[in-house]
């Protein structure tokens, strides 16, 4: 459904009709419109149907599209990025609960369909959560938070195959190298410490780029570059993540070109 759907054609009538003051005229092809957005957003056939027999009920549909529409993504949106936080704490039932809290509500099919969609991803991190055992078909890091909470919850780490292998591929992520990798997957308590590091050091890194990012557009946009340029060096000083130390090269970098041309 997704892939058939352009809501463009609707929010530019609605634009020119609902806040430009443009009139709005009922030619077929707003009707067709109208009617085919309508069932996009859950509204009947028949309402839609009945709510075009006059100019005012059609602005009145018209309206209501376009609030569910932006109210839906509005609602998903915040679900998700309360759900990544979730998901990255290692609390797969509070991630879930976010999209169960979307699906108690929403009513067009395309966000109720996405809803669904990461609902049934977060179930399969679920089954991990309550055996302990690894999947090949999720995220490594995404594992590994549900992994932590887990023993958090007094649950033994299997130290299986699978898992070792995780650590092995998500380990130099972390900026650790192979020889303390291995000297730490030599035995269970060596490997949660090992997880417990790698994870840790995701989240300094994301914590620390994202403050020095603010702080850096603050003295960007006051002129001071070069207090600007520091906040990324200050990054770079202490990073050890390789993905956060790209970031912060890129934007350094950044703050080193000229600037465009007006």
């Amino acid at each position: 459904m997704s892939a058939e759907i352009d809501w463009k054609p609707v929010r530019d009538l609605a634009q020119r009709v609902l806040e430009d003051g443009e009139p709005l005229e009922l030619t077929e092809g707003t009707r067709a419109l109208l009617l085919r957005t309508a069932q996009e957003v859950g509204i009947s056939q028949p309402d839609a149907e009945d709510a075009l027999r006059s100019v005012t009920t059609a602005s009145t549909l018209l309206e209501e599209a376009v609030r569910r529409i932006d109210d839906g993504a509005d609602r998903l949106d915040d679900a998700r990025l309360t759900m990544y936080d979730l998901r990255g704490e290692g609390d797969v039932e509070g991630a879930c609960q976010q999209m169960r809290d979307v699906l108690a509500v929403e009513v067009v099919p395309l966000y109720r369909e996405q809803a669904e969609k990461t609902l049934r991803k977060l179930s399969e991190l679920a089954e991990v959560a309550a055996t302990g055992r690894v999947s090949a078909n999720l995220p490594d890091r995404d594992q590994l938070a549900v992994l932590e909470r887990r023993i958090q919850q007094g649950h033994a780490l299997e130290l299986s195959d699978d898992l070792r292998a995780i650590l092995r591929r998500t380990a130099p992520t972390a900026g650790i190298d192979n020889a303390e990798t291995e000297e730490a997957l030599a035995s269970p308590e060596g490997a949660e410490a090992l997880m417990r590091m790698i994870l840790s050091r995701f989240r300094e890194a994301k914590k620390r780029l994202t403050r020095a990012m603010f702080r850096m557009t603050s003295l960007r946009d006051a002129g001071d570059l070069e207090g600007a340029r520091q906040q990324m060096r200050d990054v770079l000083a202490v990073e050890v993540v390789p993905r956060f130390r790209q970031a912060a090269e890129e934007q350094l970098r950044g703050l080193d070109s000229p600037p465009p041309e007006p």
